[in-house]
This record gives C-alpha cells, structure tokens and sequence, in this order.
C-alpha cells in the first residue's frame, strides 16, 4: 500500500492540514488475483474429472476390473488428492470476483452467487470423500467389493457429481454471467456464452458425462478475460 500527501484546507480555521490518501497499486488489485486463481481452478478441476471418468466404469459390475489395477488405483487417488486444492482456489476466485464487483453487487444476485458457489464446492468435497472411502472399502476385499455396496456407492456419488453439484454450477454460471453482464466486469459474449454453457448442464448433463468439463471451461474462459481486461485498464 502506498501513499501521497496534500493539503487541505479547514474552512472554520483557515489552516492547511495535510491529508493521505492511500493508493493500491494496480498489481495488487483483485481482478488479476480472480483471473489466476480461476485458471489454476479450471486446470485442477479438468483434470480431476478426466481422470475419473477415464478410470471409473460406467457399469457397476466392472468394478474389480479397474480397482485390481494399480495405474487406474494410482489416477483415481491422485484425482481425489487434487480436490482440497481445487476448493481453494474456487473459493479464492468467488472472493476475489466478489471484491471486484464491491459495492455495486444486487444483493438478490450476490446471495445466489455465494449460495450456488459454496454448495458447488461442498457437494465436490463430498463426493470426493465418499469415492475415497468406496476405494478403501474395495481395497478390503482385494478389488472386489460387494455388489450392493459398489452398487450404492457407485449411485450416491453420480448423483453428487453428475446431478446435483453440476446444476449448482450452472446456477453459479448464471448468476456470474448475470452480474457480469450489468456490470461490464467482462465481455457481453463471454456472459452470454456462460448462459448458453449453463442450460446446457441444467438440462443435458446426466445424459452427456463429458458434460462436466463444460464448468472448468468456463471458468477458465472468464478468468483469461477479466486478466487480459485488467492488463487493458491498467495500459
């Protein structure tokens, strides 16, 4: 934080006071530090879901086939290891986008931003957790889980990951694009590029996997504009 000095003058009295004023230097100011956590965000969480849709079978009865095999065993771990980092950072570009938008946000907007934000998040975290003890449960019974258990485990953890923490994503895609759109915090096509991406997970998502990894697309999308936009400003 820097600062510069000037006078004012006290209308009562007629002395000069000398007053500060402090200044943030443009490098530390909030769009940049949004951009680059939504990149490392973007990058995290892409690989995250390739990774395990890569390994995991989409039919429950080939459990033993990838869970007796230590590279998918390895993947999968690392994946679920890569998901703490990813919350992180996704909490660290929802605070710094927050702080960007600063007093001008629609409290109605802000509230189903933060909302959709920490439920997408906190449905990720329990997925990973509950996929995390389904391995460990499988590595008890040397790859072979029971079937009902694989079953309920299997089911719980689609419906977290492909159901519910997607469509808070989309609602979080919206409400972003939503607020971007009225503030001009990034291009217009990129907030109506977020709607269309956001339909898209609402109502095709279970029917399309691979439809996750619209979200981190999107993410890194926004981020590169508000960086690229930031550096603009600041020329």
């Amino acid at each position: 934080m820097m600062g510069w000095e000037h006078e004012v003058t006290n209308s009562a009295t007629g002395d000069i006071i000398p007053a500060t004023a402090d200044i943030t230097p443009k490098a530390l100011q909030t769009p940049r530090a949004a951009g680059l956590a939504g990149v490392v965000f973007a990058v995290l969480f892409g690989v995250i879901v390739v990774l395990l849709r890569k390994v995991a079978p989409a039919d429950p009865h080939a459990a033993a086939a990838w869970l007796t095999n230590a590279s998918d065993r390895r993947d999968t771990q690392f994946a679920l290891g890569l998901v703490p980092f990813c919350g992180i950072f996704f909490l660290w570009f929802m605070g710094a986008v927050r702080a960007r938008i600063g007093e001008s946000e629609d409290k109605f907007l802000s509230t189903v931003f933060f909302g959709s934000g920490i439920l997408f998040i906190a449905m990720i975290f329990v997925f990973a957790a509950l996929f995390g003890a389904l391995l460990a449960v499988a590595g008890l019974h040397n790859g072979n889980p029971p079937l009902d258990t694989w079953q309920l485990g299997r089911t719980t953890t689609f419906n977290l990951a492909s159901v519910y923490a997607v469509r808070m994503g989309a609602v979080f895609m919206i409400a972003s694009s939503t607020i971007a759109f009225r503030l001009r915090i990034h291009s217009r096509i990129v907030a109506i590029v977020g709607y269309a991406a956001a339909l898209l997970l609402l109502f095709a998502s279970s029917s399309l996997p691979w439809l996750q990894l619209v979200f981190p697309v999107w993410v890194l999308l926004v981020s590169v504009n508000i960086v690229v936009l930031s550096y603009r400003n600041a020329s």
